[in-house]
């Protein structure tokens, strides 16, 4: 199921340029990295589109938004529109305050994403335009379960079919849906959230993932987000054997990454489709 999105990894080693967050960019870097592309971290306006015409991907990041990286988001996100090539954009916090509502809004209509990936909270403010995001979490309301699960595949859909994106949602359970498929996926280790960056490092991968595989998109996001969880899940049982702490289990999450192939995924994915 997968072989082909790693082989195709493997041999473009797709380039990312990345305009994220400073929270998290050596890990974004280094998880790019660890699942063979490569990163390129630029956000000066007088640079991005020569940047970003080097690239297969662009991953926009808004968790430390400021009014300098605003103009360059957009002048790299119309560029790489130019270009088809692949798009992500990270929502960090999108509902948390009206500068990030307002600028998530302001991207998505000028610039055509081919993912757009966040958490419930903030994916519900792509949609609606205003939300409960609390700080860069989801609000627990909002939460994703075994009870309210139809429904939010019923609503990415329709949201894939009116942005034209892929609309990938992470939390316990994980959405990765167009307007006409959705993968359910059930990786991943409650420990991830004591990480910082851990949704940053996925929104890079998927832009990797999705760059070299332009023709299966979905898929290829699927394989990204199930790549994360599995890590986590190897990642966790390596701490608890060792007795190691959230610092340890960042790096092995890393680790579990670089060591990934599409033999391992296969035997560790739990994916349901609707």
């Amino acid at each position: 199921m997968f072989t082909k999105i790693f082989d195709n990894i493997n041999n473009k080693h797709p380039l990312v340029h990345c305009i994220t967050n400073y929270v998290t960019v050596n890990d974004v870097a280094n998880v790019l990295l660890a699942c063979g592309a490569s990163p390129i971290m630029a956000d000066d306006v007088k640079e991005v589109e020569e940047i970003t015409s080097l690239c297969t991907a662009l991953n926009i990041n808004i968790g430390t938004l400021n009014s300098r990286t605003i103009n360059s988001m957009l002048k790299a996100g119309k560029k790489a529109n130019e270009l088809s090539h692949t798009i992500v954009l990270d929502p960090v916090g999108a509902g948390a305050s009206s500068f990030r509502t307002n600028t998530t809004f302001d991207l998505l209509e000028n610039i055509k994403f081919s993912v757009i990936r966040g958490n419930i909270s903030e994916i519900k403010t792509v949609d609606k335009g205003s939300g409960t995001t609390q700080g860069v979490d989801a609000n627990v309301s909002d939460a994703v379960t075994e009870l309210n699960l139809d429904e939010v595949v019923a609503f990415s859909k329709r949201l894939s079919k009116r942005t034209g994106a892929i609309i990938v949602i992470t939390g316990a359970i994980d959405i990765v849906a167009n307007s006409e498929k959705a993968y359910i996926i059930r990786n991943g280790h409650s420990t991830m959230s004591k990480v910082t960056g851990t949704g940053c490092m996925l929104s890079a991968m998927i832009a990797a993932f999705v760059g070299a595989n332009q023709e299966e998109p979905l898929l290829a996001a699927t394989a990204a987000v199930c790549t994360m969880g599995l890590a986590g899940e190897l990642a966790y049982k390596r701490i608890m054997e060792e007795d190691k702490g959230s610092s340890t289990l960042r790096t092995y999450i890393i680790d579990e990454i670089s060591k990934m192939t599409a033999e391992k995924l296969k035997e560790g994915a739990k994916i349901e489709i609707k």
